[in-house]
């Protein structure tokens, strides 16, 4: 049947490739036997004829087979928000106008996003950006149910929120694995672009780890999947799947100055930062108050002409420069210093600043989070206490 599939597969693609454009056209450098085995994976996921649309029998493909797993769990977010904020009846408002106070109108903004349904009581996931501003929203399911829904936490570094709404028995989004991914694998974008409810869209994984600063976004903390599925305004905060209908992602940005270029949020982050906010309404984010530069061939570069006269020469470190601490931070009173190159944080040895941030991310608040540095010829390890991530940062 693998025979079958792959003779037919030929126009299949083409035809994907007709209407989604240059998101699937880089399959094409895959080499044949890559593409044998990927078939056969999926072959034996979904069965022998599950790249094939056979309308006679009633058959699907892996794509809309992976888009029934989670379709009806993707949910419309439609938030408001009064941009005329001013209390009226305040005693400045009185005096400046004598008593006689104009009616206005409020100016209200109005977004619309997309989010997926955690548990069968009502618990959601979105981006931050979606419900900015907002205490409430009015969230439709694909049913076309409407529910009023409470805003239970928003989280601004990770760019994620989290909604309640009072309903029972709705369907979940079954949450992937996105440790595992590797750069190529099919990527399946569900959500509300531009207004068009439940729109699918297909590429690849283009890349992983990509830092925030890198894709834009330079205030939030964040390593992100990279895939040229489209992802439009409106997608924000619907799921990322894989072949399998596991959400792998959160989308939430796409780069408003290229084509092909979408990102998401690994789901191990989501749902991390989803369950704090939960749980407190807040999410917590351990701080160390340093600023860091990888040691590979363009960091070096970048300490030999910025930093050479305060941490001397480092052409053949390796590891990551610390470039600056923070008056009275974490780092600054367990004694890190500018020039010192961290080689280990707690049990993980490191080797980029990403990974240092990961490490500390994963650390606990208020107790000792060992740091091994190397400070000119001489190994240290610091015992540094990280608090939660200064809000005026």
């Amino acid at each position: 049947m693998l025979s079958q599939s792959f003779r037919q597969w030929g126009l299949y693609t083409g035809l994907i490739v007709i209407g989604c454009g240059m998101g699937v056209a880089s399959h094409a450098y895959w080499t044949q036997g890559q593409l044998n085995a990927t078939l056969k994976s999926y072959e034996e996921f979904y069965g022998s004829d599950a790249l094939l649309n056979n309308p006679r029998d009633g058959s699907v493909n892996f794509i809309a087979q992976a888009v029934q797993e989670v379709g009806s769990a993707v949910v419309r977010i439609d938030a408001t928000k009064d941009l005329y904020s001013q209390d009226m009846s305040s005693p400045l408002f009185k005096r400046f106008f004598d008593q006689d106070i104009p009616s206005l109108e409020p100016d209200i903004e109005q977004g619309t996003g997309s989010g997926f349904i955690l548990s069968s009581d009502g618990q959601l996931i979105t981006n931050a950006h979606v419900v900015e501003g907002s205490s409430t929203v009015k969230v439709t399911l694909k049913d076309g149910q409407v529910f009023s829904g409470k805003v239970i936490g928003v989280d601004e570094l990770t760019d994620i929120a989290v909604i309640k709404i009072e309903a029972t028995d709705l369907p979940t989004a079954k949450l992937g694995n996105a440790e595992s991914l590797i750069p190529g694998e099919w990527a399946i974008a569900i959500g509300n672009p531009l207004g068009f409810d439940n729109t699918v869209t297909i590429g690849i994984i283009s890349a992983l780890d990509r830092p925030s600063a890198q894709v834009g976004i330079p205030d939030k903390r964040v390593r992100f999947i990279q895939t040229d599925a489209a992802i439009n305004p409106g997608n924000s905060g619907g799921p990322l799947l894989n072949v399998r209908g596991e959400v792998i992602g959160l989308n939430t940005a796409i780069r408003t100055d290229a084509q092909g270029l979408g990102f998401a949020i690994p789901i191990e982050t989501a749902q991390r930062i989803a369950e704090q906010l939960f749980a407190k309404g807040e999410a917590d984010h351990p701080y160390l108050g340093i600023r860091m530069l990888t040691l590979d061939g363009e960091g070096k570069e970048r300490a030999k002409e910025y930093f050479s006269d305060s941490i001397g020469d480092v052409g053949n470190e390796h590891g990551v420069l610390v470039v600056g601490v923070v008056d009275d931070s974490p780092a600054a009173i367990a004694d890190l210093r500018e020039g010192d190159i961290i080689r280990k944080v707690g049990d993980r040895v490191v080797h980029t600043a990403i990974e240092v941030q990961e490490a500390v991310e994963n650390s606990v608040i208020g107790q000792v989070l060992l740091v091994e540095v190397k400070r000119e010829d001489k190994t240290e390890v610091l015992k540094v206490r990280p608090t939660n991530f200064p809000v005026n940062y």
